[in-house]
């Protein structure tokens, strides 16, 4: 059987959950997004709420990638791109700003394959900081170390800090990336699959960290594994051709979702 996935009518907002005191972090309001003449983004609407982790979930080429990359501006990279609506942090709309080097200063990104820089695992944490003007020893010795600490990795590299990054195994690298994120002192991290290439052992060694992390960032994390999505977030949003179908609680998406095809990618019918 062939099933059609129809536009909704109207954005469907979920019924009524208990109210996160959390604070709002990241409003964005009406927001489209086109490459050249064709449109990725159609009038997503979401509060992402301090110190939680928001998950984005969907099938492949359904824009969350697209929608995580406005959080810091990274389309602004690519040709065409044009973006209208607001994207509200801390009162300032970011699409008004010409400061983007502060945007990303204060809103991090880690990507799905660690890109360390071809340095030591202590030159590739203290770049950022480095590139901001802070040259004194003392005080970069200290962001690193508390970078890696915060990143949980201190104890396995603190002996090497001098050796290659790249001779760590793929699950260090990564958290090595998440160490120099954290070393810009941001508000928000964002992360675009950050273990769709790591073993089973360095994937959860990973998510206890997100879980860890949300006490000091709010974080924005897009995955393809729905099990991880249950496990550390906060709130859930089900991106679908470019829209928002639905965003609540997470336990709500996943065992009481408020529309059909919700529940149907929930329960792996498509996708």
């Amino acid at each position: 059987m062939v099933m059609t996935l129809e536009k909704p009518k109207l954005y469907k907002q979920p019924v009524e959950v208990a109210e996160s005191t959390a604070k709002t972090k990241i409003h964005v309001e009406n927001l489209n997004l086109f490459y050249g003449e064709k449109q990725a983004l159609f009038s997503v609407n979401l509060d992402i709420k301090e110190n939680e982790v928001t998950a984005l979930i969907g099938p492949s080429g359904c824009g969350k990638s697209t929608f995580l990359r406005t959080l810091n501006r990274m389309n602004d990279l690519i040709d065409g791109v044009h973006v209208d609506g607001k994207i509200v942090i801390e009162g300032e709309d970011i699409y008004q700003s010409n400061d983007v080097i502060k945007l990303r200063t204060k809103v991090g990104m880690v990507f799905q394959k660690s890109n360390l820089f071809p340095m030591s695992i202590y030159d590739n944490v203290a770049y950022g900081p480095r590139m901001q003007g802070i040259k004194n020893k003392k005080v970069l010795d200290e962001i690193v170390e508390e970078s890696l600490r915060g990143a949980a990795i201190w104890d396995e590299v603190k002996d090497r800090l001098k050796t290659s990054a790249l001779g760590l195994s793929g699950g260090q690298q990564q958290r090595i990336c998440i160490a120099r994120a954290i070393a810009m002192k941001p508000d928000i991290i964002l992360m675009d699959e950050p273990t769709s290439a790591l073993d089973p052992i360095s994937t959860l060694k990973v998510e206890e960290l997100i879980t860890q992390m949300k006490k000091d960032y709010t974080i924005v994390i897009v995955t393809h594994n729905m099990q991880q999505a249950a496990r550390i977030s906060d709130k859930t949003a089900f991106f679908l051709n470019g829209e928002v179908v639905e965003y609540a609680d997470t336990n709500i998406i996943f065992s009481t979702p408020q529309d059909q095809r919700t529940e149907d990618y929930v329960t792996g019918r498509f996708g």
